[in-house]
């Protein structure tokens, strides 16, 4: 849901995202997940008419950053896993983290991450 509403341009109506997500779900169903994602603090909300337009209230990279890192700490290898990992990087996507781990490379906001 979060990735679909990133696809929007980080804005969206509920609508807007059922046509958008695989499998043809139920807009009440979507509806739901997005004001369990308010609740959750995830997305924000503004109304638009009769309807409420959502809003991501993080970056995608910041909250896929967020989703590897806990995925990495629940795992039991986490070596393992980062190895796996690094093994399915593309050339470039290896180039790029070998810069940011030699500290030539800073995140969007010129900041370490």
């Amino acid at each position: 849901m979060l990735a679909a509403l990133a696809g929007l341009g980080g804005s969206a109506r509920t609508a807007e995202l059922v046509e958008r997500l695989d499998g043809a779900p139920a807009y009440t169903t979507v509806n739901t997940i997005l004001h369990r994602l308010y609740e959750k603090r995830l997305v924000t909300r503004t109304r638009a008419g009769r309807h409420y337009r959502y809003r991501l209230a993080i970056d995608e990279s910041e909250l896929v950053a967020g989703r590897m890192r806990e995925h990495l700490r629940l795992a039991s290898d986490p070596g393992t896993v980062l190895s796996r990992f690094v093994s399915t990087l593309s050339d470039e996507e290896a180039r790029q983290l070998r810069e940011f781990l030699e500290g030539e490379s800073l995140d969007g906001r010129g900041e370490r991450g």
